[in-house]
């Protein structure tokens, strides 16, 4: 049977929410996340808190939360080398993320950087990384279309992931940043580049709505990835996507898929019941 690793992302899922959540709250619900038995759990940014509100207690939430009893890697998304710098001090952490677009326009949207000032950045994170032994994950964002009418094709897109391979990337999350896309480019993409880059661990970071979670989820699996980050219910987006965020692929639909293609996971299902009822009641209050 398949294996599949499954990424949970409380942080994408909480850091479009305006209101903010209270750490201990935050520690409470990730806490229950790591009982869960993730591949990863994608839990906070060293960002500023100017841009990214909702993430200024990442240090303070990871101090307090226990993580003796769990299998889970502990990722943080990082923008720039002072945040890789903090983040390699904590030795709870085991990844960082770093989000790259092949979007001129989104990279100055997400990071206020052109592409080839992030691609600096990038290397010097790499080193940051490497130094530390933390893994480096990158999120190639619009990596299965532009909505902003740039030149977007296949060539693009294996121009920059080879530039990352040539860095030193093992791990390339491709990511549907604002949800534009659809399963016939999302099937194009990893049938192209999986038996390419055999090498490379690709990973599907799909924001989807209700009506089309599972042609891109299905599209993806079927042309060879199996690396699948969500969020419980959905929930959460990209804040720097636009006013109206589309949201994560809900992680209990990914469950139940790969129950149908008898895919075998990690996820302990008491635990995850348990966290998806706490989420009901977190972004029920907060969201």
């Amino acid at each position: 049977m398949e294996k599949v690793d499954l990424i949970e992302c409380p942080r994408d899922a909480m850091q479009g929410i305006k209101s903010f959540i209270p750490t201990a709250r935050k520690v409470e619900y990730i806490q229950m996340l790591l009982n869960c038995n993730f591949h990863t759990l994608d839990l906070g940014s060293f960002v500023s808190p100017k841009a990214i509100p909702q993430m200024q207690d990442t240090k303070e939430v990871i101090r307090q939360l226990d993580f003796s009893r769990s299998n889970s890697k502990i990722l943080t998304v990082v923008v720039n080398e002072r945040g890789a710098q903090e983040a390699v001090q904590f030795e709870q952490i085991d990844c960082l993320g770093y989000p790259f677009s092949i979007s001129e326009t989104f990279q100055m949207r997400n990071t206020h950087k052109t592409i080839q000032e992030s691609l600096a950045v990038l290397r010097s994170i790499y080193a940051i990384s490497a130094a530390a032994k933390k893994e480096l994950v990158v999120y190639l964002s619009m990596g299965f279309g532009n909505p902003y009418g740039e030149e977007w094709n296949l060539d693009l897109v294996n121009y920059w992931v080879s530039e990352l391979v040539n860095i030193g990337v093992k791990v390339i999350s491709l990511s549907d940043t604002v949800g534009s896309s659809n399963a016939s480019i999302i099937e194009s993409v990893y049938r192209f580049l999986i038996p390419k880059f055999p090498e490379i661990t690709f990973g599907a970071h799909l924001h989807t709505t209700k009506s089309s979670w599972f042609e891109k989820l299905n599209a993806a699996y079927m042309s060879g990835c199996r690396r699948f980050d969500g969020a419980i219910q959905g929930f959460g987006g990209c804040p720097m996507a636009g006013d109206a965020l589309v949201g994560n692929m809900p992680t209990e639909q990914m469950l139940s898929y790969f129950a149908q293609q008898k895919a075998v996971h990690s996820i302990e299902t008491l635990g995850f019941e348990s966290a998806h009822n706490r989420a009901t009641m977190l972004f029920g209050e907060y969201v």
